[in-house]
């Protein structure tokens, strides 16, 4: 199993979100994040623009079988680029066990996502 992380631009998550669903990913975890980066962006407050080195970015949480690791990495890839810097990033690391709190799943089998073609748990 894979945990993969990404983190993009607030602009692009209905994108991304709907590049995850076409792929198969129907469930994951996101929130707000502010980071530093080279960069800056501009800020609107009370209506006044400045720079900022302060970035607003969504960050998404994504948990699947070694399968679907890829073709998650590309759909969140595909939807997300724009070719300008601060398009983010995408960390993919390994999970060791999982548990499904309500049936006591562990394992592959306690996840979301589906198997290609047969309908199992993925």
């Amino acid at each position: 199993m894979k945990k993969i992380e990404a983190i993009i631009r607030k602009s692009k998550f209905e994108d991304v979100k709907k590049a995850l669903y076409e792929a198969g990913i129907d469930w994951f975890s996101y929130w707000d994040i502010t980071g530093l980066g080279k960069s800056t962006e501009d800020q609107v407050v009370r209506g006044q623009v400045f720079q900022s080195s302060y970035i607003q970015r969504r960050m998404l949480s994504i948990v699947v079988r070694d399968i679907n690791a890829d073709v998650t990495v590309q759909a969140i890839m595909r939807a997300a680029r724009t070719g300008d810097t601060g398009d983010g990033k995408i960390f993919v690391s390994d999970i060791l066990e999982t548990y499904r709190i309500r049936t006591g799943e562990t394992g592959p089998e306690a996840l979301f996502n589906k198997d290609e073609g047969n309908g199992k748990s993925r």
